[in-house]
């Protein structure tokens, strides 16, 4: 089941309800704090940018390593909001590009996004990458 709340109390409360299902984090923002809280999987929008880190993220998280995973994550997790909005396709394809992944464009009906969002988007990315390095 994917678990998109917001809420990661949640995934207690289903794993208690329902001990067999799986449940997997379903915001990037939240991977961690889910993960930790037994999520046994990621339905994910910004690994598509950051691929190598995000398998790195879901590892530590599952070994337990949470200093590790944290340094890792609160860098990156400014980014990963994006995958909560509502242009969360735009801004996935915008960092895949800004990277230098091809994203391309959006299909109809999403547009582009507005320059305020790609100056808030640039910073989020910039901030990311500068961690990683």
């Amino acid at each position: 089941m994917k678990e998109f709340s917001g809420d990661v109390r949640r995934i207690l409360e289903i794993r208690e309800l329902a001990p067999d299902l799986a449940v997997v984090a379903g915001a990037d923002d939240l991977t961690l704090e889910a993960l930790l809280m037994g999520a046994t999987g990621w339905f994910a929008g910004f690994p598509n940018v950051f691929p190598a880190e995000s398998v790195r993220l879901f590892d530590l998280a599952l070994q337990g390593k949470l200093e590790e995973a944290r340094a890792l994550y609160e860098p990156l997790v400014a980014a990963f909001r994006w995958d909560s909005r509502v242009e969360f396709v735009q801004a996935i394809k915008y960092g895949m590009d800004y990277v230098g992944r091809y994203g391309g464009p959006c299909r109809p009906p999403r547009g582009p996004l507005v320059p305020e969002h790609v100056a808030q988007l640039e910073q989020d990315m910039k901030k990311a990458l500068e961690s990683l390095r």
